[in-house]
C-alpha cells in the first residue's frame, strides 16, 4: 500500500492530546482538569466544555501484558497470520446482512458475515481519506491522488471485487472553510471544488458471492471534532415536498452547483444519481438483483443520509441501505420517519467517546420525544436515524484511555474496534485479524507497548523528491492522476464500456 503525507491526510484531525507516562486523565462534569492545558485553543475549549456536558470519565488503564500463556508475543502471533479471513458466501442471507429485518438479534452479538460486511463498506470510506490530496502546498489540493482506474489497486482494496465508475466532487455556497479543503497556491486545479467520493459496483465473482449486484457509494468526511462544536450552522432547512428538515451545511454541500465551476456545473447529488440511475437500469434490464449501500464517516455518514432519501425517493422499490461511522444527526423527526417510510435501513456504527454522533443537537434530541404528549412534535428538534451498534474504546486491550478527541474519532478507530467486538459482555476477540497499526495511521491511540509510530501514514520525505539538479521539489503526479474534467469523462466512457460488455466484465475480475 503507498503511503500518504501526514501533512496532507491528516489536516481534518486537531494534533492529540499526548499523554505523559504514569499520568491519570480523570475528566468529571462540573469540575476543572487539571491536566488539561490552558492555552484557549479551538480543540482545548471544546474539550472543557464537552467534559462537563458529556460527563465524560476517562482514567489510564493497567498495563497491558502483550504475552500469551505460551510465552510468544500475541503481536508476533498477528503478524504470522493473514488480516482477514476466508470470504464467506452470504448470497442466501444478503437481505437480513443489508438490513431488512433492521439487523435485529445480529448486533449483539455481531453476526460474523455482517461484521466483515461492515468492516467492507468502512474500508470504503477509509480510501476517501487515504486518497486525498490534503496538502494545502500543492496544487491539487482537494483532489484524489489517483485516477478511478487506480484508486482500489493503489490502496490495496482491489482483492474485495469491486471497480469505481464515477467520482463525486462538491462545493458549498455557505462559508464552511474547514469541510472544503483550498490550496495555497494561486494556480490550481480547481477554486471551489473538492473530490467526496465515488460510485463503485461489484464485479462478477463478488455479485455471485454476496447474492447480488451490489452499487457502492462512499463519501469523505473533513471536519474534526472541535468543529463540530465551533462552526455548525444550527440550521434546519426543508427538503423535499413533507415536513422533513435537515442541517443547512450539509445540504449545501450536497446540492451546491455553479455554471463557471470546473466540476460542479452540476452538483454532487446530481453527479452521483445520475451515475447510480444508469448503473440501476443497465443491471435490472440484465434481470439481476440490485442493490444500493451508502456508506461515510463522519460529514461523510450525513452525506450518506441525504443521498439515500434522495435514492429511495427516486428509483422506489430499490432496496437500499446506510452504513455510517461517526455520523452527526442530520434531520428531524419527520425526516427519520419519512426514511423509514421509505424503507432505507440504516445502522449507524458509533463509538461510545466520539463526540461527533451526538451533534448536532447535545440536548435538544430524540430524547424529547416521551414530552410529546405535552409538546406536540418538534418539528425543529435533531433525531438519528436506525439502528445503533456501539462501541467502546475501553474494550481494546490495544487503545489508550487517555481524552483524545480524533483519537475517538478517527475511522481507523472504528474499524478495529469492530473488528474486536463480538457482544457487549464479552471480551475483545483474541482471533480478530485486522492490521492493529493502521489504527495509528492518523493519530496517537495505541498503547506504547505496541511501538507503532503515530501518524505514520505519509509519503517517503513527505512527498518530496529530489530533481536531476540535486533539488528537494514536490514530486509530479503521472499524467493520467492529474484532475481533468475532459480525462474525467473518458475515464467514466472507458467505465460505461466495460461494465457494458461481458469482456468489460471479465477484465473486473482480473
Amino acid at each position: 500500500m503507498k503511503a500518504i503525507s501526514s501533512s496532507c491526510i491528516h489536516h481534518h484531525l486537531p494534533v492529540a492530546h499526548h499523554r505523559r507516562n504514569n499520568q491519570t486523565f480523570i475528566i468529571r462534569g462540573f469540575q476543572e482538569v487539571a491536566t488539561l492545558p490552558k492555552q484557549q485553543n479551538a480543540s482545548s475549549r471544546l474539550s472543557q466544555s464537552l467534559s462537563n456536558l458529556l460527563r465524560l470519565h476517562v482514567d489510564t488503564p493497567p498495563r497491558t501484558d502483550f504475552q500469551s500463556s505460551t510465552g510468544i508475543s500475541l503481536i508476533d502471533e498477528k503478524h504470522s497470520t493473514p488480516t482477514c479471513s476466508p470470504k464467506e458466501d452470504i448470497s442466501t442471507k444478503w437481505g437480513e446482512i443489508h438490513g431488512s429485518c433492521d439487523w435485529d438479534n445480529l448486533l449483539d452479538p455481531l453476526q460474523p458475515w455482517l461484521r466483515r460486511e461492515i468492516v467492507k463498506y468502512g474500508e470504503f470510506a477509509q480510501a476517501t481519506y487515504d486518497a486525498f490530496d490534503f496538502d494545502s502546498f500543492s496544487e491539487y489540493c482537494g483532489s484524489c491522488r489517483y485516477n478511478q482506474h487506480k484508486l482500489f489497486k493503489e490502496l490495496g482494496l482491489d482483492k474485495n471485487g469491486y471497480m469505481v465508475s464515477k467520482y463525486i466532487y462538491a462545493m458549498s455556497h455557505i462559508d464552511v472553510p474547514r469541510w472544503l479543503e483550498r490550496s495555497h497556491l494561486l494556480d490550481t486545479w480547481s477554486k471551489d471544488s473538492n473530490w467526496m467520493g465515488y460510485v463503485a459496483v461489484s464485479d462478477d465473482q463478488e455479485s455471485r458471492r454476496i447474492g447480488r449486484r451490489d452499487i457502492v457509494v462512499a463519501w469523505r468526511g473533513t471536519v474534526a471534532p472541535s468543529e463540530w462544536y465551533e462552526d455548525f450552522q444550527r440550521k434546519l432547512e426543508p427538503v423535499g415536498p413533507g415536513e422533513a428538515k435537515v442541517e443547512h451545511g450539509f445540504l449545501s454541500l450536497y446540492t451546491s452547483k455553479r455554471e463557471s465551476s470546473r466540476y460542479n456545473k452540476s452538483s454532487a447529488s446530481d453527479q452521483v444519481m445520475k451515475e447510480v440511475t444508469r448503473l440501476v437500469q443497465l443491471y435490472k434490464q440484465r434481470g439481476e438483483q440490485v442493490s444500493l449501500t451508502i456508506t461515510g464517516h463522519s460529514l461523510g455518514g450525513a452525506l450518506a443520509l441525504l443521498n439515500a432519501y434522495e435514492a429511495a425517493t427516486s428509483l422506489p422499490g430499490l432496496p437500499i441501505s446506510v452504513i455510517s461511522f461517526g455520523a452527526p444527526r442530520v434531520g428531524n423527526i419527520a425526516f427519520r420517519d419519512e426514511l423509514h417510510q421509505l424503507g432505507v435501513k440504516t445502522l449507524r456504527v458509533v463509538v461510545k467517546q466520539d463526540i461527533v454522533p451526538r451533534m448536532p443537537g447535545l440536548v435538544f434530541n430524540e430524547s424529547l420525544q416521551k414530552f410529546d404528549d405535552i409538546t406536540g412534535t418538534l418539528k425543529w428538534v435533531y433525531t438519528h436515524v436506525g439502528a445503533e451498534l456501539k462501541l467502546d474504546v475501553q474494550s481494546s486491550p490495544y487503545l489508550k484511555r487517555g481524552f483524545n478527541l480524533p483519537g475517538f474519532h478517527s475511522l481507523e478507530t472504528y474499524l478495529h474496534l469492530i473488528d474486536g467486538f463480538h457482544s457487549k459482555t464479552s471480551t475483545f476477540r483474541e482471533d480478530a485479524r485486522r492490521d492493529v497499526a493502521l489504527v495509528n495511521k492518523a493519530c496517537d491511540m495505541l498503547v506504547d507497548e505496541l511501538r507503532i509510530p503515530h501518524a505514520w501514514y505519509q509519503f517517503e520525505n513527505k512527498g518530496l523528491v529530489r530533481n536531476s539538479h540535486g533539488r528537494w521539489v514536490k514530486q509530479v503526479r503521472d499524467p493520467e492522476d492529474i484532475p481533468s474534467p475532459a480525462r474525467a469523462a473518458h475515464h467514466q466512457a472507458f467505465s460505461v464500456e466495460m461494465l457494458e460488455t461481458d469482456e468489460g466484465l471479465a477484465l473486473t475480475l482480473c
